[in-house]
Order: C-alpha cells, then sequence, then structure tokens
C-alpha cells in the first residue's frame, strides 16, 4: 500500500476499498505510517467524508487495533456523548444491572469543561477506576456492572488517532466521531448499545439535525457489526438535574438512586427511559414491560444497592463520600435581582464557571478539583422573587474567584414575566 497513493484518492473524493483502510490503521498502531500521513487522512475525511461501508471498515479496524472481551452472558452498555451536570451512567448502568443484565462499561475521564465518569467516580475515597481488563471482567460478571477505564490493550489506533484529531481541527467529523466510539465499545463486546446523544449549548453537537446524523451513524455502525442498537438525542441546552461538577453530581446520582428528591423525578424518568432500552433490546421483551421493570427496580432500591456493590468492588468507601472527605471548601450563593420565572438555564455557561472553579482539566494530567462546582437552586419554570437562590459556588481553590465568577452566572439565567414550556428532555428516538 502506498500511502500517498490513498491520501490523494480520498482528497479526490474517492472511497477506499475495505484492505486499504485496514493497512493503513494496522501501519499506522505499528508506527509505520507516520503521524503527519494519518493527520492528512483524517484531514481528508473530515473535508470529504466516507461512506458507510467505510466507516464500518475503518470502525472495524481500530476495534481490532487491540484487545476484544468476550462474554458470556447478556451484556448492555450506554454511552453518553457528555453534557453539562451529565451523571445519567451513574444511575443507568446500575439499573440496568439490577434488571439482570450485565453491563460492563469502560468509560474516560473529561477533558475540557466538566469531568468524565471516570472522574466522578474517583471523588468516591478508594475507589479506583484503573482495572485490569481480568478484574474488569471479573467484577462486572459477580456484580453486574462495572465502571473502569479504558486500558491501553483496548483501541490503541482510537488512542493515537484521536491525540492527532484533537491539534488538526478534525474532531468534528461524524465519520471520525463514530470509528472512535464504536470502536471502543465493540472491543468492550457489550451485546447491546444504547447511545445519548446530546445536542445544544452544553453538547458537542449544537444542533438537533447534527446530533440526529450522528445517532443515525452509531446505531447503523452498531447494527452493522451485529449488536443491537438504539439512541434517543437529548436536549443539553440547560444542565441535567441541580448539579455540576464531580463529587455533588454522584451525590445527585446517589439521590436519585435513592429515590430521594422529587425534584429530580424529571431525571429520573430519563434514566428509566435509556435503561428500559438496554433491558428491552437484551432481552427481547416489550419496552414497556421494561420501563416497567425499571421503575420497580430503582423504586425497591435494587439499582442503589448495585451502585453500592460496584463501589465496594471497586475498592470505594461510601461512608467516607458521605463526610464528603471532611474538607474546608468556600462557597458563594448567588441571588435573582428580579422576579419572574427561571425560563432557561444556559448549559455551556454554567459548565464554563465549573470549569473555571476547578471541575474540569484544560489538558490531559491537570488535576481536578473534586469538590468544585456549581449546585443550582432552580430549574426551569420555577417562580422566583427577587432575593431568591439561583445557585451555589464551590471551590476548594482560590476563593477570591467566587466573586468574579458570581456575575458570570448570573448570565446563565434568564428571568421572564411569562411560564417557559416544560423541557421536552427527547427530541428523537433511533430504534
Amino acid at each position: 500500500m502506498t500511502v500517498k497513493l490513498l491520501l490523494d484518492r480520498k482528497r479526490e473524493g474517492h472511497a477506499l476499498g475495505s484492505a486499504e483502510i485496514r493497512e493503513l490503521v494496522e501501519g499506522f498502531t505499528r508506527g509505520d505510517v507516520p503521524d503527519y500521513q494519518m493527520s492528512a487522512f483524517a484531514m481528508a475525511v473530515c473535508c470529504r467524508g466516507m461512506t458507510q461501508r467505510e466507516t464500518s471498515d475503518l470502525t472495524n479496524a481500530m476495534m481490532r487495533s487491540g484487545r476484544c472481551l468476550d462474554w458470556n452472558v447478556p451484556t448492555a452498555d450506554k454511552h453518553s456523548t457528555g453534557g453539562v451536570g451529565d451523571k445519567l451512567s451513574l444511575i443507568i448502568q446500575p439499573l440496568a444491572a439490577a434488571c439482570g443484565i450485565v453491563v460492563p462499561s469502560l468509560t474516560g475521564r473529561g477533558l475540557g469543561l466538566t469531568g468524565g465518569t471516570a472522574d466522578k467516580m474517583e471523588t468516591i475515597p478508594g475507589y479506583s477506576c484503573s482495572q485490569t481488563l481480568e478484574r474488569f471482567h471479573e467484577i462486572s460478571t459477580s456484580v453486574g456492572v462495572s465502571m473502569s477505564v479504558q486500558t491501553d490493550e483496548i483501541c490503541p489506533a482510537d488512542k493515537k488517532l484521536y491525540a492527532l484529531r484533537d491539534v488538526t481541527g478534525t474532531v468534528a467529523s461524524i465519520p471520525l466521531i463514530t470509528a472512535s466510539i464504536l470502536s471502543k465499545k465493540l472491543a468492550e463486546g457489550a451485546d447491546t448499545l444504547v447511545f445519548d446523544v446530546k445536542f445544544g449549548s452544553g453538547a458537542f453537537m449544537k444542533s438537533v439535525e447534527e446530533a440526529k446524523a450522528l445517532a443515525d451513524s452509531l446505531v447503523g455502525g452498531s447494527r452493522a457489526a451485529g449488536r443491537k442498537a438504539a439512541a434517543l438525542v437529548t436536549d443539553m441546552n440547560e444542565p441535567i438535574g441541580f448539579a455540576v461538577g464531580n463529587a455533588n453530581e454522584v451525590a445527585e446520582a446517589l439521590t436519585i438512586l435513592s429515590c430521594g428528591d422529587e425534584r429530580l423525578q424529571d431525571v429520573a424518568d430519563l434514566c428509566v427511559e435509556f435503561a428500559a432500552r438496554m433491558v428491552s433490546l437484551e432481552k427481547g421483551i416489550p419496552l414497556d414491560d421494561a420501563r416497567a421493570m425499571c421503575r420497580e427496580k430503582l423504586a425497591d432500591g435494587s439499582a442503589k444497592a448495585k451502585f453500592v456493590a460496584m463501589v465496594e468492588a471497586h475498592g470505594g468507601d461510601l461512608d467516607r463520600f458521605k463526610t464528603r472527605f471532611n474538607r474546608p471548601t468556600f462557597k458563594f450563593r448567588v441571588q435573582t435581582t428580579t422576579s419572574g420565572y427561571v425560563s432557561s438555564i444556559d448549559a455551556e455557561k454554567v459548565a464554563k464557571v465549573a470549569f473555571a472553579l476547578g471541575a474540569g482539566r484544560a489538558k490531559a494530567g491537570d488535576a481536578i478539583d473534586p469538590l468544585a462546582g456549581v449546585t443550582l437552586a432552580v430549574k426551569r419554570g420555577d417562580r422566583v422573587p427577587v432575593g431568591a437562590p439561583l445557585a451555589t459556588l464551590e471551590t476548594t481553590r482560590e476563593p477570591e474567584l467566587l466573586e468574579r465568577l458570581a456575575a458570570d452566572i448570573l448570565k446563565a439565567f434568564s428571568i421572564t414575566p411569562e411560564r417557559p414550556e416544560p423541557r421536552r428532555w427527547i427530541a428523537a428516538e433511533i430504534d
């Protein structure tokens, strides 16, 4: 294979052959194809696109660049494209496990405005997401669910390629996004995959049309690989729930698992929708029956019990977590200066404040402040008088940040005389 000729053809918009894509990925993984040529390939794909067959070939080649896990039990997983206050996996995965499905979930650390699922879980003292694949397999099958980080054995080609895409302006390509997400999820080995593809100010995909296109690509690619799949396209213009950060999101997830706050019922209902699709597809039962099962397992404490068992298996100590590590933090409460209805809360603006407080990382290796974040006091549609609390900012680092960031968080809230329409979480379903 001559890489230059391959690049010429892709630059001109021609489809590449299956063997060409496989050999390109294998050569890149070995180090035979230099970074500058793979960067050129990514740019050509970004500009010219790929056919569905090419995307499937790229996904398959990246998946096979490392180890692929096998399971002899019913398995399912859920993947989110990421959002603000997105603690849903902490609820959905143990909920599906409580319904009798093994949920092996290789997750990631956040890079950008907010932390990833691994960052949230590791705010629990002792919890380690860094497990060997053998231990990941053991926890998943014995407990029913495990949330661990991807090891270097899984999809090394994706790790190398994403590092190039991140610095060459080639992240925003649906074929490359699809191959990146699916190669890892397919290598993980779950029979059923359910995707949460978000759109809006707090999401990577800003428009619902872009999110639908990605959802179609992910579901189509999963089915082409022989997996059962579905996706929901969900609104990310406003934060999910009240907590945006890391430890505070874990605490809120525990509240939902305990059915402890009726104001979070909408988030619980959304979690049921995702878990029910995992259960329905994997067990082959009607969606309504799967919803009823999920609601029952959430209400009777079975889902929370799965979460607790997973934490213990990963070495975590929830009793210590509940004391919030006995560490002092600096807090600042922000109040409204006008009365009316909360008509919107800009997710991206909230995320930027949480990031400035220390809840995210600018580059790999940066330390996250586990207790930093924003806790909202209101949600869309709430009636607020002058002086009502809107949010509390929290950090362990620089208290002088709080007052300056208070002005920024105020800009996230829109207060109007009229009550807004209720939030519509799900914009599209791909079944």
